[in-house]
């Protein structure tokens, strides 16, 4: 186009900046597109340029933690007591969510959960005595992922709670969980009232049995079999996992009825499992766990093995940077909140369940399940958006867990922490929502997007590592 007929024809604008400017356009009438961009995080000048002289190593080293983790298997193998098979695993260590932390420093919901332990496991009567227990120094703390496990919300592990082990038949290594208590006041909430050991007890001495007798007689139960097909049934497997969980609950149902000689017990857990639409939770959360365990120690790997939060601080691992600890503050979720409840009475992000957005599933895999984005009023677009943003930032497209909506495109998997500071994008997440205060519970569900520091701080890690 000539220079005299430029002005001749319509304005057509492409903001790259504030979205403000766009809709003063819009407000008059201007044709304009908004460009999704961001700058590229603030991090040291000689940490980016080792990261980039090293670019094509890190490549390669990503696409050999990729073929380990694409080439996952988990598998439900059996259920047994913490003590007996977590590593490490003692009498007065108490497990939970997120980067290590000190009880001085612990949020409301994983001081509530510890203190429910506390009383669950025999140690203490009362709350005040839990409280007293807890804080006396006699009981150790150390993060769920230092030992194999994962625990959704405050993410609580004592001795005698029965956990699933979790299998990764390609590479042989074993994750753990505990399972799924329901909604509502509940131990992983932070909530530790009479009514919580109670359920917790009868987990202990009906549920786990049953299922123990049941995955025995099986043999194994193929969770990534089970995942790839709740997404094709509208669970992201984090916040929805209702037909992850009725898959589940098909699969184990028959091997109950022939393995129980309790009928009130087997119709129990039964009944138990079928009201529970969060029970595979606790299923999808370990599959990732060992899926993403078989990446680790690769050396000079950006790829994301843990993403998790202790509702104080937000941690993250890289495959390329052993078992360090690269952490930030946590946020509050934009959440939808019960009835009687605001922001205002959230805690900050919690939970070791972010795992699954990891691992491809969760916040980015939300384009299958667009129900969740109407926690906080959002429509299917949004959802739709989330995913094709979290491409950005991953190594990976999915071999088994598609997205039906994208023509059944593989999820975006393994985050790259290099791809998430250039692009200044941040991996996004779907999350159950707890009160601040010991004691209340779930309050709401949301979604965020994972803070910059512990990225940028990765980052400089990696290239320290490498250079």
């Amino acid at each position: 186009m000539s220079i005299k007929n430029l002005f001749k024809s319509d304005l057509k604008v492409v903001n790259i900046g504030l979205s403000s400017f766009k809709e003063s356009l819009d407000d008059v009438g201007i044709d304009a597109v908004q460009v999704d961009w961001s700058p590229p995080a603030d991090v040291d000048a000689q940490a980016m340029a080792v990261i980039k002289a090293k670019s094509a190593e890190i490549e390669a080293a990503n696409a050999k933690a990729m073929e380990k983790i694409l080439a996952g298997m988990p598998q439900l193998i059996g259920l047994e007591r913490a003590i007996d098979v977590i590593p490490g695993m003692k009498e007065n260590l108490i497990l939970h969510a997120g980067p290590p932390i000190t009880w001085d420093r612990m949020c409301g919901p994983m001081r509530g959960a510890v203190m429910g332990a506390v009383i669950y496991e025999g140690k203490a009567k009362t709350p005040e005595e839990a409280e007293k227990l807890a804080s006396s120094g006699e009981i150790e703390y150390a993060p769920c992922h230092e030992h194999s496990t994962v625990g959704p919300m405050a993410g609580i592990v004592s001795a005698s709670m029965p956990v699933f082990l979790v299998k990764n038949q390609e590479f042989g290594n074993t994750a753990y969980c505990t399972m799924n208590e329901g909604l509502g006041k509940v131990l992983r909430y932070g909530a530790y009232g009479a009514d919580v050991i109670v359920k917790l007890k009868w987990m202990e001495e009906v549920l786990y049995p049953t299922l123990k007798k049941a995955v025995e007689k099986l043999g194994s139960i193929d969770l990534k079999n089970i995942i790839a097909q709740a997404l094709h049934m509208g669970d992201e497997v984090h916040n929805r996992n209702r037909a992850g969980t009725s898959l589940f609950y098909r699969a184990i149902t028959p091997a109950i009825i022939t393995t129980c000689d309790d009928s009130k017990a087997a119709s129990d857990v039964l009944e138990f499992i079928n009201g529970n639409d969060h029970f595979f939770l606790n299923l999808s959360m370990p599959a990732c766990k060992a899926t993403l365990d078989a990446a680790r120690n690769v050396d000079g790997s950006s790829v994301l093995v843990v993403m998790s939060r202790n509702g104080t601080d937000f941690g993250i691992q890289l495959a390329g940077t052993g078992d360090e600890w690269f952490v930030g503050p946590a946020d509050v979720p934009d959440a939808l909140f019960f009835p009687g409840y605001t922001k205002d009475d959230a805690n900050p992000d919690i939970g070791d369940s972010a795992i699954t957005e990891t691992n491809g599933l969760g916040g980015f895999s939300i384009a299958a399940s667009p129900a969740i984005v109407q926690f906080v009023g959002g429509s299917t677009g949004d959802a739709i958006n989330y995913t094709m943003q979290m491409y950005e930032i991953s190594a990976a497209e999915n071999n088994v867990y598609q997205i039906p909506y994208l023509n059944f495109r593989g999820s975006p998997t393994g985050i790259d922490v290099v791809k998430v500071v250039q692009k200044g994008v941040l991996p996004f997440i779907d999350t159950g929502v707890a009160h601040k205060e010991p004691g209340v519970g779930q309050v709401g569900a949301g979604v965020l997007n994972a803070p910059m520091l512990p990225f940028q701080k990765a980052f400089e890690g990696l290239a320290k590592r490498i250079e």
